[in-house]
């Protein structure tokens, strides 16, 4: 397991994320603690059956790295340093090869095109800035190889009004801690995307927990 230092350019509309999380990382794990009693059940079937080079976008504290399987060289990447180094100490206990350093994903500088066979991404584009979303997605495109797999978590609004007036009472925390909206149109992005391809969503929990599985397509669409 490896902790890279590099010098990372930010988008300016992601600044406000990482001032955020320069705080919030501090507490993350604790406030974040009644909702992975229930993650914590998803995440071996989430990341068990990925294999090859994976990007992990927005790694957070690391709460994926032990689920990995051995035969995966993990890329983790995250927009906070004080997230990265949280995750840098569960990596100890990966099964797999693991590099971790700080990077937006917005522009993922530092990252080669055409290179990794999975992308994996838990709660990130539901943080990331509305006008921001295609530049993720247009990344995730640019590094995944052709015919490489992402699978996506996200949370989106309920339709069931029970769910949605908690959702709405929730919303202002969720939104100051952690820079989350339920409202952000990331299945729209990507089915709009000419280089991915949804290949199957799923609800994890009611309608609210989306999974978005897809892959790259292996050839430029015909105009």
């Amino acid at each position: 397991m490896s902790l890279e230092k590099t010098e990372v350019k930010l988008h300016e509309n992601n600044r406000p994320n990482l001032s955020r999380y320069s705080i919030t990382a501090w507490f993350y794990d604790m406030l974040d603690l009644p909702w992975e009693r229930q993650y914590s059940k998803w995440r071996p079937h989430l990341v068990g059956g990925v294999r090859g080079k994976t990007l992990e976008a927005g790694i957070g504290t690391g709460r994926n790295l032990k689920y990995y399987h051995h035969d995966v060289h993990l890329t983790g990447i995250d927009l906070c340093p004080a997230m990265i180094r949280r995750a840098h100490k569960r990596s100890k206990k990966a099964s797999c090869k693991v590099t971790l350093f700080q990077e937006d994903a917005c522009l993922m500088e530092s990252i080669q095109s055409n290179h990794y066979d999975w992308i994996v991404s838990t709660f990130l584009c539901c943080v990331i800035p509305e006008d921001l979303q295609k530049p993720v997605l247009d990344q995730f495109a640019r590094v995944l190889r052709p015919g490489g797999q992402f699978r996506l978590l996200e949370m989106v609004y309920s339709q069931k009004p029970h769910l949605k007036r908690r959702q709405d009472f929730f919303a202002p925390f969720v939104e100051k801690v952690y820079g989350a909206r339920f409202d952000r149109k990331t299945l729209h992005h990507v089915t709009g995307s000419d280089n991915l391809k949804v290949t199957g969503t799923q609800y994890l929990k009611e309608d609210v927990y989306l999974l978005i599985d897809g892959i790259k397509r292996s050839s430029e669409p015909t105009v």
